[in-house]
């Protein structure tokens, strides 16, 4: 069974950077398309980023394009989310997960296979 573990949140001041990692085991990577999402206080879970196989397309939402960068490494079993100029509202949890049927464009219409436990970004103003 595939294992997600995330890493790298903490608070962070608006207009910061952070770099989330998620690590997989059980399964390799490669197989599965991956994605972050993220679940703010009081609000449901939404779609940030998708990336193909082998990475070479991804996807993302649009209140987070232009600043988040999402990339993967097969050799290493992990994906990373780089987050830059962070804002308030980027504040949330944020879980990776992996689907291995879905594309990274079809990611937010589809029910992933393996999520992670999460990791708390908080962005002050």
């Amino acid at each position: 069974q595939e294992q997600l573990v995330e890493s790298g949140g903490r608070l962070v001041q608006a207009g910061g950077s952070l770099r989330l990692s998620c690590a997989a085991s059980g399964r390799t990577v490669s197989d599965y398309t991956m994605a972050w999402f993220r679940q703010a206080p009081g609000k449901g879970r939404e779609f940030v980023s998708a990336i193909s196989r082998r990475g070479g397309s991804s996807f993302y939402s649009d209140s987070v394009k232009a600043r988040f960068t999402m990339s993967r490494d097969n050799a290493k079993n992990t994906v990373d989310l780089q987050m830059d100029s962070l804002k308030p509202e980027d504040t949330a949890v944020y879980y990776c997960a992996a689907d291995r049927r879905a594309t990274a464009s079809s990611v937010p219409y589809s029910v992933m296979d393996y999520w992670g436990k999460g990791t708390l970004v908080t962005v002050s103003s």
